[in-house]
């Protein structure tokens, strides 16, 4: 019971807080799917503007075509850093998936010798 109850305690400090293993990764999804949101709606509202920055032509065209630029290279340096965070997320949701497969395949043998002692 207390070996139970000391894996129990490992498992549950591995969650970051979470009641379940499921219930962490969702949240870690949810987490991925809002960066990709939100990289894909600045990409469109930064598209948008360089349009418009087009159709008022002269100065004006260059001064906000430079602040697009500038936009632009700040929207692709946020992708590429949300690029690099998911895929670390990625690799974290595949090592945590790899640790539920082993606790489980831990707590079925823990319970099958417990049954047979």
């Amino acid at each position: 019971g207390r070996v139970l109850e000391g894996i129990g305690k490992s498992i549950s400090y591995d969650l970051d807080g979470e009641e379940s293993y499921s219930t962490y990764l969702r949240r870690e999804s949810a987490q991925i799917s809002d960066a990709y949101s939100s990289s894909d709606r600045s990409l469109s509202e930064l598209e948008g503007k360089f349009r418009q920055g087009q159709e008022q032509g002269g100065r004006e065209e260059a001064r906000l075509g430079d602040s697009f630029l500038g936009l632009l290279l700040h929207a692709r340096a946020l992708l590429r850093e949300t690029r690099h965070i998911s895929s670390g997320l990625r690799d974290k949701h595949d090592l945590l998936a790899l640790t539920v497969r082993s606790h489980g395949a831990r707590l079925s043998r823990l319970k099958n010798d417990y049954l047979r002692a």
